[in-house]
């Protein structure tokens, strides 16, 4: 069976919930002095520069959250600077500033605390270049502090991520989004799994939308032979594990087995002088890892099976129908047609950031038709054989739209309609659900994602919550590039969970909150009391 314990992904979640107790009772402080650097460091291996001035992700940034995966055109074949380019789109560092005697790096895509714990790992065969070297056959990593990659392995190692997904075919190029704990587990301490999939996801956004820009075929998995992959990469997976595999590219059969991998023995800097171990983060992620081929299928065909009891049925019997609502006589708003901004996906993301405060005013229904819209739509993961996002769905508090009354709504996706499911100015209740910050208050809206935990593990097990994270993740990313794209801005933002649930019964009954992300407009310095 996948799961190793049953109950293990929901002892997780129950144990790492926000409560008003709970928070105020913790006595949990930052030590900065301790606070770990924000990239991973590696010492003695020579690193090969990324290309100064790559081709930039050209296409539309609507065009581009919205059409990821549907199916790959021939318009630019993989380069050396496109890989360069998706990699800076994803986690590159856009701008520094410094303050307080120390610098501050600003990422392409928002993390958690601004603590940029996920690092990216490339596993390609001979990448050509467009102008001078190519980048030869190996395993790397990306580093985002100098801009460059770091053999750790030399030739074609393909087929160890091929086989580790239990694929005969190995693509052009893999990219693994791992996680270093400690660099996030400083400040959220055991909370920080969820962050994994939260801060992956939303750079998956980034990755997604600039790999439609380039026209690229590329398949999000979820499912792989965790060992395999962490082994390959050289991890020590007390501090450091695999999240998820992106193939990229066109696929090529496996020419011959793997094979046995040397241990890699690289030296990295100490993230901090000291690290607090959270015993939690590896125990979910053991109970969640997949050790053999047959669980790698059997992940597999539990997303075919989920599909077809859930989705396949269609709308008029399936979570969303008429029946289940259990409202009647209340508002339902059909998504509005707008006008999509004109913006490049890569002109979205160097101008995006994380919003600390908003302009309580509201925002055209227009734009945020858009960014739901494009928000819901594909998502090609393994778990997700659709391709729609089928595991979440989207609770809005809605506190500033015009032509819309403030409350409280459900977002009804195969039909394109906002559910009212009780009308009233919420701002004091968005501002306690959001952890008693005010951010939350002054947002426009407020997105929440729920899903039906139980159900999902009962289907998937427990790496079932994985993907319940990372799906909410990657719907918030694009939640985030939306807005930015339309000149407005967005934040994520912690939340008390059951709180959550109780404000949007009885629809939400029996859910469980997994991410939430904030819209609205940026509250200028020149504009603050």
């Amino acid at each position: 069976m996948i799961a190793r314990s049953e109950s293990a992904a929901r002892m997780y979640h129950n144990g790492t919930k926000h409560s008003f107790q709970s928070v105020r009772s913790d006595l949990h402080y930052l030590d900065f002095p301790n606070q770990p650097m924000p990239f991973k460091v590696y010492g003695g291996i020579e690193p090969i520069p990324l290309p100064a001035e790559p081709p930039r992700a050209t296409g539309n940034v609507f065009e581009s959250i919205s059409s990821a995966g549907e199916g790959a055109g021939e318009n630019e074949p993989l380069s050396f600077e496109i890989l360069a380019r998706i990699f800076f789109l994803t986690a590159g560092i856009t701008k520094c500033i410094e303050a307080g005697g120390r610098s501050h790096y600003f990422r392409a895509a928002a993390c958690t605390g601004a603590l940029y714990h996920i690092e990216l790992y490339l596993i390609c065969g001979d990448i050509p270049s467009g102008e001078g070297e190519g980048l030869p056959a190996g395993v790397y990593h990306l580093a985002a502090h100098d801009y460059a990659a770091r053999p750790l392995r030399r030739g074609d190692f393909r087929a160890s991520i091929a086989e580790s997904l239990g694929r005969g075919e190995a693509p052009e190029a893999a990219f693994v989004f791992t996680s270093t704990y400690w660099r996030n587990s400083w400040k959220y301490r055991s909370r920080t799994y969820r962050h994994c999939f939260w801060d992956s996801g939303t750079m998956l956004a980034h990755f997604l939308a600039a790999v439609a820009s380039y026209d690229l075929d590329v398949r999000l998995n979820a499912g792989f032979r965790d060992n395999e992959v962490n082994g390959l990469l050289g991890l020590d997976t007390r501090d450091e594990a695999s999240l998820v595999v992106m193939e990229l590219g066109e696929r090529t059969p496996i020419q011959a087995g793997a094979g046995e991998l040397a241990p890699l023995e690289f030296e990295t800097e100490p993230l901090s002088a000291s690290h607090v171990d959270y015993p939690a983060i590896r125990e979910i992620h053991g109970a969640s890892s997949l050790g053999s081929g047959d669980e790698v299928l059997e992940w597999r065909s539990n997303a075919e099976k989920f599909l077809n009891e859930n989705l396949r049925a269609g709308p008029e019997s399936g979570p969303e129908s008429e029946r289940s609502l259990g409202e009647k006589g209340f508002g339902k708003f059909p998504l509005a047609e707008g006008e999509p901004s004109g913006d490049s996906i890569d002109e979205v993301i160097l101008r995006r950031g994380s919003a600390r405060r908003f302009e309580r005013f509201p925002i055209p229904f227009e734009d945020l038709s858009l960014i739901l819209r494009s928000a819901a739509r594909t998502v090609p993961a393994d778990f997700l054989p659709g391709v729609r996002p089928a595991l979440n769905e989207m609770f809005l508090i809605v506190n500033a739209v015009d032509g819309l009354p403030a409350g409280a709504y459900f977002f009804d996706r195969h039909r394109d309609t906002l559910v009212l499911l009780k009308e009233g100015d919420f701002r004091r209740e968005a501002g306690v659900l959001g952890l008693e910050q005010e951010l939350a208050a002054d947002a426009s809206v407020n997105v929440y994602f729920l899903c039906d935990l139980e159900k999902i593990l009962g289907a998937f097990g427990d790496r079932g919550y994985r993907a319940a994270q990372l799906e909410a993740g990657v719907m918030g990313g694009k939640l985030y590039l939306g807005a930015y794209a339309q000149r407005l801005a967005a934040s994520g933002l912690t939340f008390f969970d059951d709180e959550v649930v109780s404000f949007f019964e009885p629809r939400a009954q029996g859910k469980e909150v997994m991410f939430l992300v904030l819209l609205g407009r940026r509250k200028s310095l020149k504009s603050r009391s």
